[in-house]
């Protein structure tokens, strides 16, 4: 199929990070670009340095980058380290009373954990495994709240080299029974419930159904009492948080791992089949977390409330909740419920609550917060924010104005972040004190990391606003190694085309006059209308920037003349219209449109729903959208979404 995809959906605005943020930057703009050009000249010695320099070995490396079993590329493979010594234990003779976690529940509870307590608590929990058998290799499945316990069982495993594999609490039991089964996991760690959106979630419930008759490889449960329900637990194989770690040790040695010893298994939402566990590595992946760290939010340790608000059970909530802040030595907020309960200002009052410099948030939830209405970030002061940043899809540049303005006050640069599961780390994205930063553009790819866009031959497009496929040409070191025990699926879905010479994003960019990165959408999101493939994040970029609209979505539908026709689902400002308002604003956002991009991205239908169909952390499920297009029978589980009931007014049954 042809990529030739071309836009014009052109944004030309330029917002430069200011004097005052640029003078208290901990990387000048002239060091900055000096990793740029070492990068590009020296690759592998740029990754040696930023190895040796950020991270403490255990023994060090001479090998930088082994490409014996290409595409499966080794990084420091011959020097040994020991992540959770890099989270916590360097940075006690400096920081042993700062706060490491700021934690909030939803219900208001708080409370904070300086690195002393963060260093006895991982410590204590981590002798617990070892005298209940865990040993470096073995896996651990963790199904969680969104609570500082869930850190403190992460960095457990890493200090004893079990490799973790965190499964998002919101997932259902069948979904947690294919992860464990798939892991091979000797433990789940889990807690009674959490409280998420003003309700209970019964996590072990969950955990029992996924055990139930069936003879997986686990041999305990340990269960933390979060919210006091009263739950069952099976004789000889549950046991309490407190209960599993009492009498231990505030003082547990870390184990040093090969760089090349999987940290953790996680599997990808929302596949079909078999789960797709991503397996990542120790040295590298740490690496990519603490980099990005530093380049992209500048983050001083000394002074900056860093709040990513992504749960645990994602790769974002890996890097940069679990892993990435502790090993800067930077103070985190952790969340456990969601930015609506018990209004829209909940994320606005943290803020300001805990004096957050920097925040980290989903595009989708900035654009539910910009629909909830300015009163509610205007109730709360949030000037102590110097950064922001967005993290999960392309962001729209409507909704990027409103963050901008609204809550960075004019004032704040914000990091658009291009990454994803497999990549470990931020790929694309502004380094604020040299990359003006364009609303919607994720801007240029970060030192040392080698993104290019490609036509369906693998040659680079140079022809501006052209799309094509975003492909990586060099391997760097956060990246994923194989899909857990299966390196045969790896390959097919990471090197499938250009004779495996790159590694394969799965979406489709384009690149403007100043070769700014510009994410279309996944490559199967991409439309043939009559011949012309179209973008959907331009048409739903388009719909965003009406004043009337909220939040959009589009798919493709069958058409007999066009091959595919383009629908919309359409969240409003407001109540959803219905009869001769809804009829009225079909024909003028069709319009707008056209004006935006051109007739051909005109919607063939648009539908007006009360909220899209999203996973509890937060994303559209499109692929369920697609199906609703096409007219298909909804049989895939929904269960893991946040509102299922919504799938019935989207097919039009409600």
């Amino acid at each position: 199929m042809s990529q030739n995809i071309e836009s014009t959906l052109v944004e030309n605005r330029r917002f430069p990070a200011s004097e005052s943020f640029i003078h208290n930057a901990q990387h000048s703009p002239e060091q900055i670009q000096a990793l740029y050009e070492q990068a590009e000249n020296d690759y592998e010695g740029f990754w040696k340095e930023q190895a040796e320099a950020k991270i403490d070995w255990s023994k060090p490396f001479s090998s930088v980058l082994s490409t014996e079993r290409a595409p499966h590329f080794e990084w420091f493979n011959d020097g040994e380290v020991n992540v959770s010594y890099n989270c916590i234990d360097r940075h006690l003779e400096e920081r042993a009373h700062q706060t490491a976690i700021i934690f909030e529940g939803e219900r208001g509870d708080t409370r904070h954990i300086t690195y002393k307590e963060l260093h006895d608590e991982v410590c204590r929990f981590a002798n617990a495994l070892k005298v209940n058998g865990i040993q470096k290799g073995d896996r651990v499945v963790i199904y969680m709240p969104m609570i500082a316990h869930a850190v403190v069982a992460m960095q457990a495993c890493a200090r004893i080299g079990a490799t973790h594999s965190v499964v998002f609490g919101g997932f259902s039991a069948e979904a947690l029974r294919d992860r464990v089964a798939d892991a091979g996991a000797k433990m789940i760690i889990t807690a009674d419930g959490g409280f998420r959106g003003g309700k209970t979630v019964r996590l072990k419930d969950a955990v029992d159904a996924a055990l139930e008759g069936n003879p997986l490889s686990v041999e305990k449960v340990v269960v933390l009492k979060r919210t006091g329900d009263d739950i069952e637990m099976k004789e000889g194989r549950d046991v309490w948080w407190d209960e599993f770690e009492a009498g231990m040790s505030n003082y547990c040695d870390p184990v040093p791992v090969e760089a090349e010893h999987p940290l953790f298994i996680l599997y990808t939402s929302g596949s079909t089949g078999k789960p797709k566990g991503v397996q990542h590595s120790s040295a590298g992946y740490l690496l990519g977390a603490i980099t990005t760290m530093q380049w992209v939010f500048d983050v001083n340790p000394n002074k900056d409330v860093y709040w990513c608000t992504a749960d645990v059970g994602w790769i974002t909530g890996h890097t940069y909740v679990a892993y990435g802040p502790l090993a800067v030595g930077a103070t985190q907020v952790i969340y456990e419920g969601v930015p609506m309960v018990p209004d829209a200002g909940r994320f606005w009052k943290v803020c300001e609550d805990h004096k957050v410099t920097t925040f980290y948030t989903a595009p989708t939830a900035i654009r539910a917060l910009m629909k909830a209405g300015e009163q509610f970030p205007d109730q709360y002061d949030l000037s102590a924010l110097r950064l922001l940043g967005t993290v999960g899809e392309p962001i729209n540049p409507e909704a990027w104005m409103w963050y901008y303005e609204k809550i960075g006050a004019s004032k704040c640069p914000i990091v658009d972040t291009w990454w994803q599961t497999e990549t470990g780390a931020n790929m694309i994205a502004p380094v604020p004190q040299t990359t003006d930063c364009k609303p919607g553009s994720c801007t240029r790819p970060l030192p040392g990391i080698d993104a290019i866009i490609v036509d369906e031959e693998g040659n680079e497009i140079t022809t501006p606003n052209q799309g094509g496929y975003l492909v990586i040409r060099k391997p760097w070191p956060s990246m994923i190694r194989t899909v857990w025990n299966d390196d045969e699926r790896f390959q097919n879905t990471y090197y499938p085309m250009f004779d495996g010479k790159y590694y394969l994003a799965g979406d489709n960019a384009r690149k403007d006059e100043d070769g700014y990165f510009w994410i279309m959408g996944r490559t199967d999101d991409v439309l043939n209308v009559s011949g012309h493939r179209l973008g959907t994040m331009e048409i739903e970029s388009a719909l965003v920037a009406h004043e009337a609209v909220a939040e959009a979505a589009v798919v493709g539908m069958p058409h007999e003349v066009k091959g595919e026709a383009v629908l919309a689902f359409v969240i409003c400002k407001g109540d959803r219209p219905e009869g001769e308002a809804a009829d009225a604003l079909v024909k003028e956002l069709r319009e707008w449109v056209s004006q935006q991009i051109g007739p051909i991205a005109k919607p063939d239908q648009i539908r007006f729903a009360d909220n899209l169909p999203k996973t509890r952390s937060g994303k559209i499920m499109r692929r369920l959208l697609r199906s609703i297009g096409k007219g298909e029978e909804i049989t895939s589980d929904i269960s893991t979404l946040e509102n299922p009931a919504i799938v019935a007014q989207l097919q039009g049954k409600a």
